[in-house]
């Protein structure tokens, strides 16, 4: 019987205690924001590594990552030069992005279609639901952190998501994750714009954050 890296935490299960390092081959460290307030435009860093610590208290775990500015990619070699230059990230000056955690905090939430169950449920006059009954619920943890661009230190708070264990195939644990947020990019001196004739800026001030991947149990 196969022997999995995990164990249980609150009734939810974990990957076990140990120092993680992000798999160079399973990863995104990418980004989306608006283009002409009507489409998305992804991109992402393709050379970045990242260090799970997950403690014996996973709330006390620590996450660090660096992420080569200089990588970034969206497809578009003219628009990838102007976001590599001092209108945006100006990786001569600024060769890395970087975070550190500060942080965990586990939140609860109940799946939206078991809400509308239970409503249901109660406007044909059966019995209410237990609102202690764990059914349909399923947790996500929230990662605090601080994120350093183009050499601006700001706080962020992403939500992330386990995505379960297993084993590559060269033997090796791992566990899977994925996580975002969204932030404005003027709070770390991303000013650079264009306002738009019929209203609205070229690029949209809010920029999402996309983190997924697989992580290697190193000890």
């Amino acid at each position: 019987m196969e022997v999995l890296p995990t164990r249980t935490w609150n009734g939810i299960t974990i990957p076990a205690a140990g120092k993680y390092a992000l798999d160079q081959n399973h990863k995104r460290l990418g980004f989306l924001a608006m283009h002409m307030m009507v489409s998305p435009v992804r991109g992402e860093f393709a050379e970045g590594e990242a260090t799970v610590v997950v403690a014996d208290d996973p709330l006390m775990s620590q996450v660090s990552c660096t992420i080569q500015a200089a990588s970034i990619g969206t497809h578009v070699p003219d628009r990838d030069a102007h976001l590599s230059g001092p209108d945006f990230l100006d990786v001569e000056n600024h060769a890395t992005i970087e975070f550190r955690s500060t942080g965990f905090r586990m939140r609860t939430q109940v799946d939206p279609i078991f809400s509308w169950a239970r409503l249901k449920a109660g406007t044909a006059g059966r019995r209410p639901h237990d609102p202690d009954q764990p059914d349909g619920s399923f947790t996500k943890f929230v990662m605090d952190g601080l994120l350093t661009v183009r050499g601006v230190t700001r706080p962020v708070s992403l939500e992330c998501e386990f995505g379960g264990v297993g084993h590559d195939p060269y033997g090796q644990d791992i566990f899977g994750f994925h996580g975002s947020c969204d932030i404005d990019r003027e709070e770390w001196g991303l000013l650079w714009n264009v306002a738009l004739e019929a209203g609205g800026v070229l690029v949209a001030r809010k920029v999402r954050i996309e983190i997924a991947g697989e992580m290697i149990r190193q000890s």
